[in-house]
């Protein structure tokens, strides 16, 4: 049996890249232990399947060295003020794939003779916080009372997105690499990110944490858009991030979802700490982090009592298991962009993209499975 020459250490960083220790691979290959150390090699067949097992590009492999691979877009994450390092192959999948559906959506905006979208770009970091949210919010149509009057945070997520590609920006939730349920992904390591385009601006939003934490990604990402920065974020409101723009994108997030002015009006000094955070942020819709903050800035805490705080809920938060799953043909518009879908469907059943390419972007591989979505979109 003909058996591959490949570097140990190539399959150590394919192995460590991915996540997965030596004991979760073991029983898939037995002999992994083996190949790492040099003492034998695997066969093409077993190293193609370790290759998949592990999201690696099989041709990586075969590198004298290991590579250093870095997020293909400004990378602003951060992890208390230290840099994350070594991106997982589920963050540049995922970005990658965006990358992909987002130059088919810019050429076909083109070949429609669209415009370019005047707001891209349109904000200034010089700009005050107030004058930016207000902007931004005049832009999209977004009214806080109305976001009060509903009942649910995914109704209030839902109608936040449907203003956003109403105005031309791609909007994507995920929280799994394209359509594998096996490879969730972890909000820990990246929030969102968002790609800047004259024609097609898009942002991504892990499906993966909560809809109230979803909210704030959202406008920390859209605030990218209108200033016309590409960048990947954690966009959480920990410790003030060293950069200048997603200090400024926080801080627009947070006036935009919780205007200060208004805060003021309903946060009651008197009442109890817990009581009031919960109340406002299901009067918000927003996660129970940014309340605490907003609190602080209008002068509710002090910053040891904000942060005492902050971090107990940050723990508790991060044990809940956001939930996944649902109607395939209510969850995968929302995966890919409902604007997006709706045109490559448009475009596939004119026969102008193959069917074999609208599946690759859309994660799915049966012409019913399309036919079903595009009648679900409106588009047959």
């Amino acid at each position: 049996m003909n058996r591959v020459e490949i570097k140990p250490e190539l399959l150590r960083w394919a192995r460590e890249r991915a996540g997965k220790s030596p004991t979760s691979l073991a029983r898939r290959f037995p002999k992994l232990g083996d190949w790492e150390s040099g003492q034998s090699l695997p066969t093409l067949k077993q190293l193609e399947g370790f290759a998949k097992a592990t999201h690696t590009p099989i041709g990586y492999l075969f590198l004298p060295k290991p590579p250093v691979e870095k997020v293909p877009i400004p990378d602003f994450r951060t992890m208390g003020n230290d840099r994350i390092g070594h991106p997982s192959p589920d963050l540049l999948d995922t970005i990658y794939a965006c990358q992909q559906r987002q130059e088919w959506y810019r050429e076909f905006a083109r070949s429609e003779a669209e415009k370019p979208l005047h707001f891209v770009g349109s904000l200034q970091l010089t700009m005050t916080v107030e004058k930016a949210a207000a902007k931004i919010a005049a832009e999209l149509g977004f009214d806080v009372n109305e976001r009060v009057r509903l009942t649910r945070w995914e109704d209030a997520l839902r109608r936040f997105v449907e203003q956003a590609e109403a105005l031309g920006v791609l909007v994507m939730i995920n929280g799994v690499v394209g359509s594998n349920v096996y490879r969730k992904l972890d909000p820990r390591e990246f929030r969102g990110f968002a790609l800047s385009d004259d024609f097609a601006p898009l942002v991504f939003i892990n499906g993966a944490d909560t809809k109230s934490a979803q909210m704030f990604t959202l406008a920390h990402e859209l605030a990218h858009i209108w200033l016309g920065e590409t960048a990947v974020s954690d966009s959480e409101l920990m410790q003030s991030p060293t950069n200048e723009i997603e200090r400024w994108c926080n801080r627009v997030a947070a006036e935009l979802l919780v205007p200060l002015d208004i805060l003021r009006r309903d946060y009651n000094k008197g009442e109890e700490l817990w009581a009031a955070v919960t109340r406002l942020a299901r009067k918000f819709k927003v996660s129970t982090l940014v309340v605490l903050r907003r609190i602080h800035d209008a002068g509710g805490l002090t910053r040891d009592e904000f942060w005492a705080a902050y971090n107990a809920e940050l723990k508790r938060l991060r044990e809940i298991t956001a939930e996944g799953g649902g109607n395939f043909h209510l969850t995968q518009p929302v995966r890919v962009s409902k604007r997006f879908a709706r045109a490559l469907i448009a475009r596939t059943l004119e026969g102008q993209v193959l069917y074999r390419d609208a599946f690759q972007m859309l994660g799915f591989s049966k012409a019913a499975t399309l036919h079903e979505l595009g009648r679900s979109l409106g588009v047959i």
